[in-house]
């Protein structure tokens, strides 16, 4: 019988993997499992007479090793190593390890007091583990840290926990979304409020598996938490957050949005525990109703200054609530309360307690009538900025008796109010005097050319910022008045005003006495080269950005003309219009612009011939968008890609 194991000299044993590309005879191999091949050479007998010791046993003793003591003595052997690099680095031994370190609190970790001289030293002559805390190694919270998706799993979250207790302590953890197999859950959360006491940001958005447990976690080990985040999270409830509003009085930020379980008993919390609390966010919980609200602001505690209600079922008496306590109010926000009618609004401002409101924005609230904003007008006299987006039933004579009565109003944003006609626009504007400074009309379909009536109008002087953007019906003739009663313009957005001719546009530049800035008329298809020739005349020395995007009139006299008159415009677009090589010549070759940013997209008569002036401006260009230039070759775009280092292009 041939000898099988030979251990006297250096080819007793070989690997599998060295040995089969060198022998002819496989069968010489004996094969002891999957760990170990075993070759056997005939020319030498076996002197061994002990029963062979098979793999299943070697390898149960290769496994004796730190790793079979239990979690209690391994708990205690990593709560005594010295630093948290060691404390890392014996956390990416094994998943068990790690989470048994992630399980451990901070105040659970000792550490070898430091080293002492003189008297000191003698008082401490005993070995004493001491809590890191105790020995000024508190993490100051600097760190921050997103996980979205895939990513986010409770083993990042252990990982985090433990790496970065002693890089700078975790202040800011935001979660989006979550893994669709290994999903956060409270464990994770767990995990880092025992690991992560400077925690002060919390932000947990469409987090399906968190619950009320991974709060109370956060509750007990952050004590530090100022700003809390929620967004879908149906099993966070309101125990969840009453233990935040207990154990965390830094708290100042509350944003709940779509958490179906929150209700009116959260915002009572708040109020009663956390009287550092001064911006509350709310939007789209059916639980949360007017008793929340109340409870909320009329603690003696509260000093919140920034409310936002957005989808709530609410009535008027948050409104009178809101109004009657909300002294020291300066932001309100107002969206989707369908169940607040006129009089919520007449009472917000009649309460007179809002005499602190800075900024308001109503969106898609029927309740807002003339009746209602012209109490809220009177009732907060230091308004200075107005938002009404959706607000179907405000009518002119309301809007002329709001801006009539708000004496401090400097902005007013109007989008998508039908009922507001140019008539009223243009008698807003007389009624604000010296004060307002800045106006926005977004696709209000209501407005009209009809200026009879307006002779007696009265100038604003204070206006710089006027945006008139998709509004059909505004045409030439309101543009003239706008000049007129507007002589201090400086930022023009005219966007999508095809109503806006040459006539209408250059009674209004003649107008502006101030110097125009910023002009905006893209999508005025009826704009040709003659009201850029008297822009550039009249203001090319003021004029830093002009965007003339979708004006199929402007050609290459355009160009001409910003190139001999504009000396400090930066950002110029002239995309989908009538452009050519010639024009984009004459651009490159004027020495006073400094052209940081181009657009050339959807020209179609630029071709390759532009290359070579466009590196002209290679100095300055930090933004060139050459989308869409059909004449234009991908070729040359990469060679001049490759000497314009410096800019972004776009192809």
């Amino acid at each position: 019988m041939p000898t099988l194991v030979n251990c006297s000299g250096d080819e007793d044993f070989c690997s599998a993997g060295s040995m089969y590309s060198n022998l002819m005879d496989s069968s010489l191999i004996l094969s002891l499992g999957p760990y170990v091949d075993v070759y056997c050479p005939p020319r030498k007998r076996s002197r061994i007479s002990a029963p062979f010791v098979f793999c299943g046993e070697v390898e149960q003793e290769r496994q004796a090793s730190i790793d079979v003591l239990p979690d209690e003595c391994l708990f205690e052997i990593f709560r005594r190593l010295e630093g948290g690099q060691e404390r890392s680095a014996s956390a990416c031994v094994s998943k068990r390890w790690l989470l048994l370190q992630s399980s451990m609190r901070r105040t659970e970790i000792y550490a070898d007091k430091p080293v002492l001289t003189g008297a000191k030293a003698d008082e401490s002559s005993k070995p004493k583990d001491t809590p890191v805390e105790e020995i000024g190694e508190e993490s100051d919270g600097h760190l921050s840290r997103c996980l979205e998706g895939k990513k986010a799993t409770d083993l990042r979250l252990a990982a985090i926990a433990v790496g970065t207790s002693r890089r700078g302590g975790l202040g800011k953890l935001s979660i989006r979304g979550s893994n669709s197999i290994r999903r956060v859950t409270n464990l994770g959360l767990s995990a880092v409020a025992r690991g992560c006491p400077s925690l002060r940001v919390l932000s947990l958005w469409n987090v399906s598996s968190v619950g009320d447990e991974g709060l109370f976690e956060i509750a007990d080990g952050c004590p530090m938490l100022e700003k809390l985040d929620l967004c879908q999270c149906p099993l966070i409830s309101d125990k969840g957050l009453v233990s935040i509003a207990k154990k965390c009085p830094k708290l100042t930020t509350v944003t709940i949005e779509g958490c179906s379980n929150i209700g009116n008993e959260s915002l009572e919390a708040f109020g009663r525990f956390c009287p550092n609390l001064t911006a509350i966010s709310v939007k789209d919980c059916p639980l949360v109703g007017d008793q929340g609200i109340a409870s909320l602001m009329s603690s003696a505690s509260s000093v919140i200054n920034k409310i936002k209600l957005q989808a709530l079922n609410v009535t008027d008496v948050s409104l009178a609530v809101i109004g009657h306590y909300g002294k020291a109010v300066t932001d309100l926000s107002f969206t989707g309360l369908y169940n607040v009618t006129e009089r919520g609004f007449w009472v917000l401002g009649n309460a007179v307690g809002l005499q602190k409101l800075k900024t308001f924005t109503i969106i898609s609230c029927q309740g807002v009538t003339d009746l209602g904003l012209e109490a809220v007008g009177k009732g907060c006299p230091n308004l200075k900025q107005f938002n009404l987006r959706r607000c179907l039933t405000l009518s002119d004579e309301g809007l002329k008796a709001f801006t009539r009565s708000a004496t401090s109003l400097e902005s007013l944003l109007l989008e998508e109010c039908n009922r507001i006609t140019q008539a009223g626009v243009l008698g807003a504007l007389s009624n604000c005097g010296d004060k307002l400074k800045a106006l926005s009309l977004v696709k209000c379909m209501g407005i009209r050319e009809t200026l009879s009536g307006l002779t007696q109008l009265s100038p604003c002087k204070s206006l710089r910022y006027l945006a008139i953007c998709n509004c059909p019906g505004f045409g030439s003739a309101g543009l003239a008045m706008v000049g007129k009663l507007c002589p201090k313009l400086q930022h023009l957005d005219l966007e999508g005003i095809c109503g806006a001719t040459d006539a209408g546009l250059l009674m209004l530049l003649e107008s502006c006495e101030a110097g125009l800035v910023k002009v905006n008329l893209a999508g005025c298809i009826n704009v040709s080269d003659a009201v850029v020739s008297a822009l550039t005349r009249l203001h090319g020395e003021s004029l830093e950005v002009l965007n003339l995007d979708g004006c199929r009139k402007i050609t290459d006299g355009s160009l001409v003309a910003i190139s001999n008159n504009c000396s400090v415009l930066v950002d110029l677009d002239v995309s989908k219009s009538g452009v050519s090589d010639f024009g984009v010549a004459t651009l490159a070759s004027a020495k006073q612009l400094d052209l940081q940013i181009l657009s050339l997209s959807g020209c179609s008569n630029v071709s390759d011939k532009s290359i070579s002036f466009l590196r002209n401006l290679a100095c300055s260009l930090v933004g060139l968008n050459l989308q869409l230039c059909s004449s234009m070759s991908s070729r040359a775009v990469e060679l001049l890609g490759e000497q314009l280092w410096r800019c972004d292009i776009l192809y």
